[in-house]
């Protein structure tokens, strides 16, 4: 989770400002994805929110992580467009040890 929360608030205003508008996404994105990245590592943190939500939550994690990799790719060129593919390996193995741990028998 630290790998997509951190980077929006460790990295330059300024930075962030500029890549939002370089990769052709309204102003007012950079704050919309922000929460929405709060609140889903909220939901995959807590163990009293249930599992559905937690898995919906790693949906979007997902989306978002592949999202950022293709706009990256297309805008900035290759190099850049494989950084958003190393938290993405990290949210797949994650998943997959909450789903063995959720679902045992």
């Amino acid at each position: 989770m630290a790998l997509i929360v951190l980077p929006s608030y460790f990295a330059p205003r300024t930075y962030l400002i500029e890549s939002i508008h370089r990769l052709g996404f309204p102003a007012y994105f950079n704050l919309e994805l922000d929460i929405c990245k709060i609140v889903g590592a909220v939901i995959i943190l807590i163990p009293a929110i249930p599992r559905m939500f937690k898995e919906w939550a790693y949906v979007a994690f997902g989306i978002l992580l592949l999202s950022a990799s293709l706009a990256h790719w297309l805008a900035d060129g290759v190099a850049k467009g494989v950084a958003p593919l190393i938290p993405f390996a990290i949210l797949c193995v994650s998943y997959y040890y909450f789903r063995k741990l959720s679902y045992v028998k």
